[in-house]
């Protein structure tokens, strides 16, 4: 049988997912729940992680390695940023230890991008992105695009990390659909799916029309009034503008040649597959959570050599 050799973490604000791995990467044991940075924050870090090491009978002696916002300034201990351009392996020097803790536990660094006209950061998604970067469908040059809350889209040239750009696509669909105006037109609409016709059109005209994006997105409401818009297709409208108006923005920043990777998995994924095959734009398909596991083993097997199979 398999012996574990480390423990994986992927903190975010919201979600906590542990993967107990063995030298060779392979999952021995999984937990996910809602104890992200801000449940952990008031109950305790250490508390929740060592729940769940029990829980998976995680031995007392193996290391620990988190990826997230645990290492945020809110979260265990601030772990800080690696300023790009960068190589992505530069984040790995970067490990902070959790001090007081009988087990080694490190936190990854985030990418900071210090530009006045165009400051950034990621803390998380660069070890998705180490995780796809080492996939051999990957191009040293490409533009890697990993959805979310906050959308991330990173410019990768001769294996550099040269910048990146967030879109606040998901938040402001929240916003919009529970705290504007639209909310009306959207709130008895079921889930988006990429096969609506509607969502296809709006993410077109969005992409045609980027500087029209507000004015679309009134459209959600003026169509609901006048042309009996359901709100099932007002909100795949809304979907649709805003994912259309992140992609063309993206897109902007590179030559149209250049490899587009999506980091990606589940419903949101689906929509950003629907919308780039809308557009003509071809891509390669990582999934985001073997991304992530991916990078946290190719991170864990570099700060601690010995763990390699």
């Amino acid at each position: 049988m398999a012996q574990p050799a480390f423990v994986a973490v992927d903190w975010g604000t919201t979600s906590f997912r542990m993967w107990l791995l063995d030298k060779s990467g392979a999952i021995l044991a999984e937990r996910r729940s809602n104890e992200g940075m801000t449940t952990a924050a008031r109950t305790g870090f250490a508390d929740v992680l060592n729940a769940h090491l029990a829980a998976t009978e995680a031995p007392d002696d193996i290391p620990v390695l988190i990826c997230g916002m645990a290492g945020a300034r809110q979260g265990w201990i601030e772990a800080g940023y690696i300023d790009v351009p960068a190589q992505i392996e530069d984040v790995l020097k970067g490990a902070v230890r959790i001090p007081g803790e009988s087990r080694e536990i490190r936190i990854l660094p985030g990418l900071a991008q210090r530009a006045e006209t165009a400051p950034d950061v990621i803390r998380g998604e660069e070890t998705q992105l180490l995780g796809a970067l080492a996939s051999d469908e990957v191009k040293n040059n490409c533009l890697v695009c990993m959805p979310g809350t906050h959308s991330k889209w990173v410019t990768v040239q001769d294996g550099t990390v040269e910048g990146f750009s967030t879109y606040m696509t998901g938040e402001l669909f929240e916003v919009i659909a529970k705290h504007s105006i639209l909310a009306h037109a959207v709130s008895e609409g079921e889930a988006t799916t990429g096969e609506n016709p509607e969502f296809i059109a709006a993410v077109r005209k969005a992409v045609e029309n980027p500087q029209m994006a507000t004015h679309h997105v009134f459209t959600v409401r003026s169509g609901q009034l006048l042309h009996a818009l359901s709100a099932t297709n007002a909100k795949a409208r809304l979907s649709g503008i805003l994912i259309g108006v992140e992609i063309a923005g993206a897109r902007s920043q590179v030559s149209s040649d250049t490899q587009v990777v999506l980091v990606a998995s589940g419903g949101l994924g689906e929509l950003y597959k629907a919308a780039l095959a809308a557009l003509d734009i071809s891509y390669t398909l990582i999934d985001a959570d073997a991304a992530v596991r991916h990078g946290l083993y190719a991170a864990a097997t570099t700060i601690w050599p010995n763990l390699k199979g």
